[in-house]
């Protein structure tokens, strides 16, 4: 898939006031600082698009980018930053329930990990969550470039044991890193398969 166009359309912590129309929207999430704005940014060759930062928890809205003028690529707020303090983390997680309980134009959820760290509770219960509620979600892990190939090789063996557990089919998955623009083709081509199915 070639990026023609991304153009930043609104932020909200309102679903009502999501656009309106019957695009497909894939959404990005994940634990704060896993790399989601720099992943957004190189996915649609815009350096500015979704603001990165050093301080994690940056996210605290719904913010949508349309594609190529057919689809949203929506950037949600990250989940579990422990400094925002009790209301913070709640006022959070009702934003990404609503969206992704109520938001019918969402057609699949990137749950994001960062490669270097074995499966945490927080990652793995987001995810039951997802099965539970049948949301379909696909997995990209981040920043493959700070780890050998080995390493993340054992790592996502853990990954697909600890998965193997609940599930018995396991969601797609994906590698990538910004820096070294790795993962975008498969991520993107994964979209276009999903978008040539829907106009069918």
């Amino acid at each position: 898939m070639e990026i023609k166009s991304a153009e930043f359309v609104i932020s909200n912590t309102d679903i009502r006031k999501c656009p309106e129309g019957n695009r497909p929207e894939y959404a990005f999430i994940g634990r704060s600082n896993v790399g989601k704005s720099s992943l957004i940014n190189m996915l649609t060759n815009k350096k500015g698009l979704a603001m990165t930062s050093q301080k994690p928890g940056k996210t605290q809205l719904i913010n949508h980018f349309l594609i190529n003028e057919t689809w949203y690529l929506v950037d949600l707020p990250g989940y579990g930053y422990a400094q925002r303090g009790k209301e913070g983390r709640e006022r959070i997680r009702h934003i990404i329930e609503d969206y992704i309980l109520e938001r019918e134009q969402l057609t699949n959820l990137f749950v994001l990990l960062d490669c270097r760290h074995e499966p945490l509770q927080i990652d793995l219960e987001f995810m039951e969550w997802l099965g539970e509620n049948s949301i379909p979600f696909s997995i990209i892990f981040t920043k493959t470039d700070k780890i050998s190939r080995g390493r993340l090789q054992e790592n996502l063996k853990v990954y697909q044991a600890k998965l193997s557990e609940n599930w018995e089919e396991l969601p797609p998955f994906f590698f990538s890193s910004a820096e070294k623009r790795e993962g975008r083709e498969e991520i993107l081509g994964y979209i276009s398969e999903i978008n040539a199915q829907l106009l069918k």
